[in-house]
């Protein structure tokens, strides 16, 4: 007979120790370890099932047969053999099973080594299973530390005592990073502003459409509406929403007929300019100044000054900001026996007037000079428009002559002013002249002829001195300059009272304004020893 087993007190006694502590998150997913459920983690469910199959197989022990010596592979003392007996030893036998035969050799081992070794492959299958989820917890929480310090590293909001804190970067990677943020940004704005995806309704009619209605508005509400957002901002400043308004404003560029003079100039700058020109906001400044008292004369000739000095006219150029010349002159004109009073640009001749009471006409660009008597006294002032030549004279006339080669020479008309005559100007329209007079009698200084020789309109000068100059803007506004103090004043045609009035000499240095010119940005002045400037772009 074959003697049983060796009793229970004899074997070494089968421990099943705590699972091995997981390199992090020990508590498992959710819940905590008294709860007996998942807290516990996956190696608390894999000692208890170890230690139930111990417990069933102290159980059965004594019911095992003689197949347990015979090399039967059941579980416990039973000697069953098959899969059943594998499905109910559990992973632990197949592990026993590829380690090979133990020490009793070909027979596989008593009833308890195969015991132990059943419940020592379920704690390695378990204690694997444990390292290896250990080992994947680590790495999960490895990566989570770095993302975390890598989201650290980023620019972000730090708490300090006082509130927020902006953290930025430095060194090499900061410069870098900062330098692109600033080219998408000048990419940006170089890009042409979207239509708003949201907002009124409004918006999102057709850009016709919109135009219409945003014509009637004023230049208040259009300023208003370009402060909503930059697509609104660019919409705004289109000339078409301008030109009305334009037209009403003062010395904005465009004629009485509707014709743009200043055509490279967008409407709205212009607008703005305007109003230093209705409040009377400028800056004075100085271009030349001359050693001896003259009586210049000046124009105005794109980007070039023509001045006289004696009896010659001086051409200079304008430096880019159009308060400030080079002082080289580039060109200069000679033909009057006396000083040159006045004269004027057009169509590429210099029509000038002088003390000797004769006309010139001079080609710019070429030697071609004519003269011919026009008055008999000194020739104050003249002026050409269209062919047409005005004259006024010392001997209390105007006269209207033609600029035709066939007809050079040959007056049209003469009107008496009663007055000696200072300033002559011809209406844009070629059916009107104005003429500024001395003052020294019971006639307006300032009176409007038609062609027919009627006076049609006058205004008094606030002062009663005498007006040497003016010039208008084929529009609104009319800026004229007086014999005392250097005085300018503008005026505008829809309005009875003067608007400004600049002084720009004192009582010691007192002279007449001989000449003013004027562009949308600047005012230019001649006086007897200065020529002097008035910035309305940057008052």
């Amino acid at each position: 007979m074959v003697s049983p087993p060796p009793a229970a007190e004899a074997r070494a006694p089968l421990r099943v120790g705590p699972a091995q502590r997981p390199l992090m998150g020990s508590q498992g997913r959710h819940g905590s370890p008294r709860d007996g459920g998942p807290g516990e983690g996956e190696g608390g469910e894999a000692r208890k099932l170890q230690e139930g199959r111990v417990v069933r197989g102290k159980r059965k022990k004594g019911k095992g047969k003689a197949g347990a010596r015979q090399g039967g592979r059941g579980s416990g003392e039973e000697g069953k053999s098959g899969p059943a007996a594998k499905e109910a030893a559990g992973p632990g036998v197949e592990a026993g099973e590829k380690a090979g035969p133990g020490p009793e050799g070909a027979a596989g081992g008593s009833v308890e080594e195969r015991a132990r070794r059943t419940v020592e492959g379920d704690e390695g299958s378990a204690g694997a299973g444990k390292e290896a989820k250990g080992r994947d917890d680590g790495k999960e929480e490895e990566r989570r530390v770095t993302a975390g310090r890598q989201e650290d590293a980023r620019p972000g909001r730090t708490q300090g005592r006082g509130g927020q804190a902006w953290s930025r970067n430095t060194g090499a990677g900061g410069a870098a990073m900062a330098a692109a943020a600033e080219e998408e940004a000048a990419a940006a704005a170089r890009e042409p502003p979207s239509r708003p995806a949201s907002g009124p309704a409004l918006w999102r009619l057709p850009e016709e459409l919109l135009l219409l209605i945003c014509s009637y508005l004023d230049m208040r509400a259009l300023g208003r509406l370009a402060q909503v957002c930059r697509w609104l901002r660019r919409f705004t400043s289109c000339d078409l929403l301008w030109r009305r308004i334009a037209r009403a404003s003062l010395n904005s560029g465009f004629t009485r007929l509707g014709t743009d003079l200043m055509a490279s100039v967008p409407v709205k700058e212009r607008v703005k300019v305007s109003q230093n020109w209705r409040l009377g906001r400028c800056r004075e400044g100085i271009l030349l100044k001359w050693k001896c008292s003259q009586m210049p004369w000046m124009q105005l000739e794109g980007d070039s000054l023509y001045v006289s000095q004696a009896n010659f006219i001086l051409a200079y150029q304008f430096r880019p900001d159009g308060a400030s010349l080079n002082r080289r002159p580039l060109g200069v004109f000679a033909g009057h026996d006396e000083d040159v009073c006045h004269f004027v640009l057009a169509n590429s001749h210099i029509i000038s007037a002088g003390g000797d009471g004769k006309i010139g006409v001079h080609k710019i660009h070429s030697t071609f000079t004519a003269k011919y008597s026009a008055h008999e006294q000194e020739v104050n002032c003249v002026d050409c428009k269209g062919g047409i030549i005005v004259s006024g004279s010392r001997d209390r006339t105007a006269k209207v002559w033609s600029l035709a080669s066939g007809r050079l020479g040959q007056c049209l008309h003469t009107i008496q002013t009663e007055d000696r005559v200072w300033s002559i100007a011809v209406s844009p329209l070629l059916s009107s002249f104005v003429t500024g007079t001395a003052c020294c009698g019971h006639f307006s200084p300032l009176r409007i002829w038609d062609l027919n020789r009627k006076c049609i309109m006058e205004w008094e000068e606030p002062h009663d001195s005498t007006l040497y100059c003016l010039q208008t803007d084929g529009n609104h506004l009319l800026a004229t300059g007086s014999s005392y103090y250097g005085v300018v004043r503008l005026w505008d045609r829809r309005q009875r009272a003067c608007l400004h009035a600049f002084p720009l000499t004192s009582a010691p240095l007192s002279s007449p304004v001989y000449c003013l010119r004027f562009t949308t940005k600047h005012l230019y002045a001649a006086l007897s020893y200065n020529l002097h400037v008035l910035d309305f772009q940057n008052p």
